[in-house]
């Protein structure tokens, strides 16, 4: 897996292997290499999501800090 990989790429492939599944597209041979992609797909998705979240709650809890500390002076 690529270490720069972003969201929007990793749920872009992950959306093709999904539809090439679906469609009927991969073979029995090629499935089981398709759902492991599709596991690091996910977990790098999970992992992204995860780190925003706690950046956003990193950033709000620096916002009420901040706000607080102006409403005191």
């Amino acid at each position: 897996m690529e270490p720069n990989y972003t969201y929007i790429d990793a749920f872009n492939e992950l959306q093709q292997i999904v539809s090439d599944i679906e469609v009927g597209d991969v073979n029995v041979d090629e499935l089981a290499s398709k759902i492991k992609r599709a596991s690091e797909l996910i977990a790098v998705c999970k992992a992204k999501l995860v780190a925003s979240e706690e950046e956003v709650d990193r950033l709000l809890s620096q916002l009420h800090t901040d706000t607080e500390k102006s409403e005191e002076e």
